[in-house]
């Protein structure tokens, strides 16, 4: 994918691959989990790109080593046109206050020890950036900012609902003053209405303070309300990448399809009429992928190439608009 002006993140063939090892005293890599296999995307300043897939697909991988909390195997992340793979020490710790991250679980991602005034205080600490009166009251001014009582600062994690909890991790993520962050599924372990609170809260932030997201998701619908593009990603590669609007009403590869053909639609009649799209079998596994296309195994439009050759990734869009895709069908 080319690189452009006006990008705040680009992402070259960014690969990371965990090695598996045999033997207690003297080890030995046997085999490869490509969690993440050559994936390329860009995301403009003060856009929302949405990355969906089944569980286990490199979503939250591709988050993480984009913030070199896992140094990548291969591939080059630019950031400001900074290369974050060549960074380390004092410079990547600098660095760091530009790029953030919302995690999952809001009940594992908070210290219990740590009172909330200490568990947002502590970005300010690390980076030296408030002390004393000034620290305590930029805690406050976040706790507001997040829609809480600022005088929770002396409460702990576990007097918190999850809803509450995940407002504090955006919090904590805010302090720094951070211009971009990558949202790892937010509200996955959130109720259905808690979940429209906290999308719809950080699309306020993200108006105000000028913020950047990539939005993790399973939700397609919550992907499509959120994001202003939308990167579909199978088995460890992106296999579909353009606007939303696009994206659900002509998908190009048969995976999006797939997916999107399970979405509910609040209309009998339309729900009635449409047909799902079933695939069959099991995801393989990222220690031994297919031959040629990942998706070879389940497609339902599987054709002889598919099983040798890897599609190129290329951009098949009408009218200037982009639409990426990594499907034989289109080449």
């Amino acid at each position: 994918m080319p690189e452009n002006n006006g990008q705040l993140l680009h992402v070259q063939g960014l690969k990371m691959y965990f090695p598996i090892t045999r033997g207690i005293i003297i080890q030995r890599k046997v085999a490869d989990v490509k969690a993440v296999d050559g994936i390329s995307f860009s995301i403009k300043s003060g856009e929302t790109l949405g990355l969906v897939g089944e569980s286990g697909c490199g979503k939250s991988t591709t988050g993480r080593a984009i913030l070199q909390l896992y140094k990548p195997t291969a591939g080059s992340v630019k950031f400001h046109g900074d290369e974050l793979t060549e960074m380390k020490g004092e410079t990547l710790r600098r660095e760091r206050r530009r790029m953030q991250m919302i995690f999952q679980d809001p009940y594992a991602s908070l210290n219990p020890r740590m009172t909330v005034g200490n568990i947002v205080g502590e970005p300010l600490d690390v980076h030296k950036l408030a002390s004393g009166r000034a620290r305590d009251e930029r805690v406050q001014e976040l706790l507001r900012l997040v829609g809480l009582n600022p005088y929770f600062v002396n409460r702990y994690p576990h007097e918190f609902s999850g809803g509450q909890r995940q407002r504090i991790g955006i919090a904590r993520a805010l302090a720094v003053d951070p211009e971009f962050i990558v949202c790892d599924e937010p509200i996955s372990a959130l109720d259905v209405s808690v979940q429209a609170q906290v999308v719809n809260l950080l699309k306020d932030l993200q108006n105000e303070l000028g913020l950047t997201y990539l939005f993790i998701a399973h939700d397609l619908s919550m992907v499509r309300h959120i994001s202003d593009r939308v990167a579909v990603m199978y088995l460890g590669k992106i296999v579909e990448l353009t606007d939303y609007q696009t994206l659900y009403d002509d998908p190009k590869h048969p995976y999006t399809q797939a997916l999107l053909s399970a979405v509910p639609i609040p209309d009998p009649v339309i729900e009635k009429e449409r047909q799902r799209v079933i695939l069959e079998g099991d995801v393989p596994s990222p220690t031994n992928p297919p031959t040629g296309c990942n998706f070879n195994t389940r497609c339902p439009r599987v054709m002889d190439v598919c099983r040798k050759v890897d599609p190129k990734w290329q951009d098949v869009g009408e009218a200037g608009k982009e639409h990426w895709v990594a499907c034989h069908l289109y080449e």
